[in-house]
């Protein structure tokens, strides 16, 4: 909803939909709705202007002498829904962020901002409403070439590996070739998203060189609650989704839905499914805030291996989940195929695929290419 935050004299946007995956309260619509509003209303959402505390566009009350003026840190999630969002979630509900700011003497506060799709999401970051961005690996590689030549868009950090399943409720379907113009595949932008770039990449191996996009008249874009609801509902001609976690394993364990296609098997291993980003003009002007939100993403991170049940029981709470039990998320954590790490992964394939293809026009020489050297030590590929 739309509020108030008399804390950091600013007007921000929180969006949090309580029945999300049962019963679905607030359409598409609406969401939209409440992010053009939000755009109208705040010309800038809580912008971390500078380390120095920069004074923002709305009036704050002046700060007392030895308090360090309040930052807002705002960053946006393209759809934010998906248990692989959770390392921010916990830096959120946590105040991670806020106790690593305040080791380098900020006083900081952060935001988690839900964008319906990643076009408004990049559309905020770039006009300098955002100060972080969260998306799929193919969203910071568009970013990314986009912005060569301006802004200069890189990596901060990964969100974790996951892999990404298409399922089916067609019997028929055991591969891809069998999928026929009959057939609907849900996912959450055609072309450009990460499962629709795997989706063409499986197509290339399956159908041949220059087949690449053989599959994409059959796909539909529908965010994966609303897939997950048209596919086990079985009323709509929707009869496939590729979706991420929790949202795949709900789907497999209902009777007649079955998995055609893993994306490790395509990518050959591993790879980043989340990941965060900014642009080089706020990376450069705010080096703390940066090193605090690396530090407080890596002790999000270990604190979900450390403790699977504590952030599963912290999923469901802040998400509102109905239809999984706490346990059900934790057995889905401690998945060895879900791995909670900052280290980028299968970049360098997505990015060479990407260029061969087109979505992009400049391809990287490595994945450092991609991200700031806040994390240049780590073994990334």
């Amino acid at each position: 909803m739309l509020r108030n935050c008399e804390d950091v004299g600013i007007v921000s946007i929180r969006v949090k939909d309580p029945k999300r995956r049962k019963g679905v309260d607030m359409s598409w619509k609406k969401i939209i709705w409440v992010m053009v509003a939000a755009m109208t209303f705040a010309p800038r959402i809580g912008f971390a202007q500078s380390d120095a505390g920069t004074a923002s566009d709305t009036p704050q009350s002046a700060p007392k002498p030895d308090t360090p003026r309040k930052i807002a840190v705002v960053i946006g999630g393209s759809t934010g829904f998906g248990i692989s969002y959770l390392p921010l979630t916990i830096m959120v509900e946590k105040k991670l962020l806020e106790k690593h700011a305040a080791a380098l003497g900020l006083n900081v506060t952060m935001q988690f901002v839900h964008f319906p799709t990643s076009a408004p999401m990049y559309d905020a970051l770039v006009s300098g409403k955002l100060d972080f961005a969260a998306g799929g690996v193919t969203q910071l590689l568009t970013s990314w070439d986009k912005t060569r030549s301006n802004l200069k868009v890189k990596g901060i950090g990964a969100l974790g590996a996951m892999p990404l399943y298409l399922v089916t409720s067609n019997p028929k379907v055991k591969k891809l070739a069998d999928f026929t113009s009959k057939d609907k595949i849900a996912l959450p932008a055609v072309r450009t998203s990460i499962q629709a770039v795997v989706l063409a990449m499986a197509a290339e191996k399956a159908f041949g060189n220059g087949q690449t996009n053989k599959l994409e008249p059959l796909t539909v874009s529908l965010g994966h609650p609303e897939a997950m609801m048209a596919l086990l509902g079985g009323k709509s001609d929707l009869d496939a989704h590729f979706a991420v976690a929790p949202f795949m394993y709900q789907e497999l364990a209902k009777p007649g839905i079955h998995k055609v296609l893993d994306s490790y098997e395509v990518l050959g291993g591993p790879h980043t499914h989340n990941v965060v980003w900014a642009t080089t003009k706020f990376h450069d002007a705010n080096p703390k805030i940066v090193t605090a939100f690396v530090g407080a993403l890596q002790e999000a991170l270990d604190q979900i291996k450390a403790d699977p049940a504590a952030a599963a029981a912290l999923y469901v709470r802040v998400d509102n989940v109905k239809d999984m039990s706490a346990a059900q998320i934790e057995e889905i954590i401690r998945k060895p195929e879900n791995e909670w790490t900052m280290t980028p992964k299968k970049f360098t394939a997505f990015a060479t695929f990407m260029h061969q293809t087109g979505l992009i026009s400049t391809q990287p020489s490595d994945w450092h290419e991609l991200f700031f050297d806040d994390i240049k030590n780590l073994p990334g590929n």
